[in-house]
């Protein structure tokens, strides 16, 4: 991410977990996401960095672009 935060929505979208914004909307309303470890159904809830998501059976980590030097998390 490049902003201090994101919507879960859009970090679903953005971490390839879900495929559009429609789908993300569905998934977080039917209870199927988890952040830090406690089911949330808040489309507009914001993470920041070092927030851990799961969907799916995958967990990923929210990290600030800045922190990679080549802007890369991998």
């Amino acid at each position: 991410m490049r902003e201090e935060m994101i919507r879960l929505g859009q970090f679903l979208k953005l971490a390839s977990l879900v495929e559009h914004g429609g789908q993300a909307k569905e998934v977080i309303a039917a209870g199927e996401v988890v952040v830090n470890g406690e089911v949330d159904v808040r489309r507009g809830r914001q993470l920041r960095a070092g927030d851990l998501v799961s969907f799916g059976g995958q967990t990923v980590r929210v990290v600030n672009e800045a922190d990679f030097e080549d802007n890369l998390p991998w």
